[in-house]
């Protein structure tokens, strides 16, 4: 029976010995799932906290739609935001597009009475204004601005055959068309008492050629635009002052403005507001000079 001792540890020892590796390879193979766990667990915080931080940006921009950047222009305002075959187009318009994509946004832009603009963007009916609305003191008042997108000087416009208006010397007792709550609007009444008021600058030119206005004032863009279409009118005098454009937002949205300006200063520094400037005017609007002219504030 002694004999048989030495077998018997040796079996109870190999045991011993194989118990011990099954330990450790179920040990080893219960750390690698921990570790792919881990790894996993790593990767979907990291992701969770990715879209969590696109939704806290998204939510401190204050959209009124989530995930588009709605803007508002009169829709009247040729070459700038106009309506061709049932889609809205124009410069205004190019640009607001631009700058949502360069924000991840989806571009919606919108019209609305140029009168009531202001009022509906506090109400937040859309997002911002990117529908060429001059930087003035009494606007900055109620909204913020961004840095401009592009310059036009304000023009006195005529009938071709008139020969009685050379310059704003001549428009006292005049009767003469602007689009109302405009900077026009304010200038005309330097001039006149005389003024009619429309809702499309456009509109007020072609009732140059029927008589039924004397003179029109509006960007100078805007008149060439409608003489280069074949409008029987003409410019006279020099530009009255320069105007910026910018986009207006709330004044309590400081985070949207922030990233405005900052797709803003994207699009200019990779070409694309060039681009899209050069297409509609043949210039970059950027570059229009200044030069010993009044900048209209």
């Amino acid at each position: 029976m002694k004999k048989t001792y030495p077998v018997l540890g040796m079996l109870v020892t190999a045991s011993m010995i194989l118990g011990a590796c099954g330990e450790e390879e179920a040990g080893t193979e219960e750390e690698a799932i921990e570790e792919v766990e881990e790894i996993e667990g790593v990767e979907e915080t990291e992701e969770t906290e990715a879209v969590e931080g696109e939704e806290v940006a998204a939510a401190d921009l204050n959209l009124v739609n989530p995930g588009q950047f709605t803007t508002a222009s009169s829709g009247l305002y040729k070459p700038f935001n106009f309506t061709e075959d049932g889609e809205l187009t124009g410069f205004d318009i190019a640009i607001s597009k631009a700058l949502a994509e360069e924000m991840g946004l989806e571009p919606n832009p919108v019209t609305t009475p140029w009168e009531t603009i202001i009022q509906a963007l506090m109400g937040e009916k859309f997002d911002a204004v990117v529908g060429s609305m001059a930087i003035t003191d009494e606007r900055a008042e109620t909204v913020a601005f961004s840095d401009p997108y592009y310059l036009s000087g304000g023009k006195i416009f005529v009938a071709a055959d008139n020969s009685e208006i050379a310059g704003p010397e001549d428009l006292e007792g005049t009767t003469i068309g602007v689009v109302a709550q405009s900077t026009y609007d304010e200038a005309a009444q330097q001039y006149t008492e005389d003024i009619q008021y429309y809702n499309s600058d456009v509109t007020a030119l072609q009732d140059l050629t029927t008589g039924r206005l004397d003179a029109v004032i509006t960007a100078d863009i805007v008149g060439y635009e409608a003489m280069d279409a074949g409008l029987e009118i003409k410019d006279v005098g020099n530009n009255l002052w320069i105007e910026e454009a910018a986009v207006a937002v709330r004044q309590e949205d400081e985070a949207l403005l922030e990233e405005v300006n900052r797709a803003l200063d994207a699009i200019i520094e990779d070409g694309t507001y060039a681009e899209i400037s050069e297409e509609w005017f043949g210039r970059n609007l950027l570059e229009t000079e200044t030069e010993g002219v009044e900048i209209l504030r």
